[in-house]
């Protein structure tokens, strides 16, 4: 099937799903983007249904509920494979502001597009938009073929009281070759500051996010990935002379509970 042909499914009915939040105190741009639909899940990453950003991000609904969607994580290197780009979330950001995260996170949406599972295109397509929505990277500097799926996570991890994030997400890896580091221009709303960093420069980031009093912080997934497959991955890549030899064929396959 086509992405054209696509159809999009009825969503399950959600109505057991009540909690509720003002969002009046937020940022106009971020409450906006609550409204964007998500894809829910089972725990076996079938379609269920459709739920908006916000319900799906309210504590209330995900220990309620087990209300879970489908999320990816973009990690786009420098062309020698030697740094990594990292940003640091707005502090207009509902969830996680101010937290030093992988390069591009986020869900894809409940669209004909982003909803194709073959080849997992949904989610490239969703990867692309967003690394020009947040980062300002042209969809020509990433093409869809360039991004590599390693593996998928299970995690659930709260952000503060009222919001957190209850997601199987996809890993991509990208290492654009055109030029040494890619040309980007960050949304001020989405992102507070960004950096390369080597290997050795991110253990410094990740002990400071688990240092009292450092003032870093660190996204709750990006530390899970970091801690159980990035070092490893990224050692793989710069062994094997390209990212696209770093999927494990096993690990495609497999969802990790973290």
């Amino acid at each position: 099937m086509g992405q054209s042909d696509v159809v999009i499914p009825t969503p399950a009915p959600l109505d057991s799903i009540i909690a509720d939040v003002d969002l009046s105190s937020y940022d106009d741009e971020q409450v906006k983007l609550m409204e964007e639909m998500c894809i829910v899940l089972d725990r076996d990453d079938n379609r269920i249904g459709a739920g908006s950003k916000k319900d799906c991000h309210l504590m209330k609904n995900i220990l309620a509920h087990n209300l879970l969607h489908r999320a990816f994580s973009v990690f786009l290197f420098s062309a020698d494979g030697t740094k990594l780009l990292l940003q640091q979330r707005a502090t207009e950001k509902i969830t996680f502001p101010d937290a030093w995260t992988n390069t591009c996170c986020s869900h894809p949406l409940n669209t004909a597009d982003e909803l194709v599972e073959k080849d997992n295109l949904g989610v490239r397509t969703a990867a692309q938009r967003k690394l020009f929505h947040e980062l300002g990277i042209e969809a020509k500097d990433v093409p869809l073929d360039d991004f590599h799926f390693l593996t998928r996570i299970h995690y659930l991890a709260p952000s503060d009281e009222t919001w957190g994030e209850h997601e199987i997400d996809y890993i991509l890896f990208m290492r654009p070759q055109h030029k040494e580091l890619i040309d980007m221009n960050p949304s001020p709303n989405e992102v507070r500051d960004v950096k390369w960093v080597t290997q050795e420069e991110l253990r410094v980031l990740l002990d400071q996010g688990v240092t009292k009093d450092s003032g870093i912080i660190v996204t709750p997934w990006f530390k899970l990935i970091c801690d159980n497959f990035l070092f490893k991955w990224w050692d793989t890549m710069l062994a094997k002379g390209g990212v696209d030899k770093v999927a494990d064929e096993e690990e495609v396959k497999k969802i990790y509970r973290l």
